[in-house]
């Protein structure tokens, strides 16, 4: 009988090590399957919430390096998807702590890709080499959110501009722009880059070379310049018209 109760002790324990899901107690008399709380729930699904109201996108700095292990790619932005559903605008940034890099980097042609998990959205910048310049000539982005409203289904939203030559640089150094870059993707889809600064092919060190200023900032910071300089030669020419016909008519007096 002793050996008996051994057996059907090890024949427990051999079906609890070969059957999942089973608990043996410690009575050794029972044996219980494992309760729906104790299995492992299935992996959610990443996807990211449009928002009604705009906010300032997290800045991210992204790094690609080549086969050698030298840094080809920079860029440093912030990322803010516009999509346009049921006559509404939703908004939706791109969070860098969840943001893995790739890409690949040629003699002539460079990609620059950024992705969440699960594939939930990305924005994919295209760089070419062109003689002593480089330029962004394709972006590709899209984003699947989870619906806007209740009953809509899961929709995801894409785009793309390409052949254009966007953030022209020389060769060596960085495309900066603190002003908002807002570019058209499709019907439904905008992406606005703010700030941003971007270096592709050569980068000594990984570190940006000198900046080349876009048209909005240069402009922004001229105009207030031009106009001040305008305002005070209004002033001054005013000024000495006054005292121009006061001395005139001074000397009208004098000859009476």
């Amino acid at each position: 009988m002793k050996l008996r109760g051994h057996t059907v002790g090890w024949s427990l324990f051999f079906l609890a090590a070969i059957i999942p899901g089973l608990h043996l107690q410690r009575n050794g008399s029972s044996v219980q399957p494992a309760s729906d709380s104790e299995l492992p729930s299935e992996a959610q699904i990443y996807q990211p919430v449009l928002q009604p109201s705009e906010a300032i996108p997290p800045i991210g700095t992204y790094m690609l390096k080549n086969l050698a292990g030298k840094p080809c790619i920079k860029a440093t932005m912030g990322v803010e998807y516009i999509v346009i559903e049921k006559k509404k605008t939703w908004y939706f940034s791109l969070d860098p702590s969840r943001v893995s890099t790739s890409g690949y980097c040629g003699k002539e042609t460079a990609l620059l890709s950024l992705t969440l998990p699960d594939n939930a959205a990305s924005l994919q910048v295209t760089f070419r080499k062109e003689k002593n310049l480089f330029y962004v000539t394709k972006l590709t982005v899209h984003v699947s959110p989870l619906p806007v409203c209740q009953g809509c289904a899961n929709k995801t939203y894409s785009g793309l501009v390409a052949h254009d030559k966007l953030f022209t640089a020389a060769n060596g150094q960085s495309f900066k722009c603190k002003s908002e870059n807002l570019l058209l993707m499709s019907s439904e889809l905008q992406i606005k880059l703010v700030p941003l600064q971007m270096q592709a092919f050569t980068l000594p060190k990984g570190q940006y070379g000198k900046e080349v200023e876009c048209w909005a900032d240069y402009n922004k910071r001229v105009i207030p310049i031009i106009v001040g300089a305008t305002v005070v030669c209004l002033i001054l020419i005013a000024v000495l018209t006054f005292l121009f016909i006061k001395d005139r008519h001074r000397q009208g007096y004098d000859r009476i």
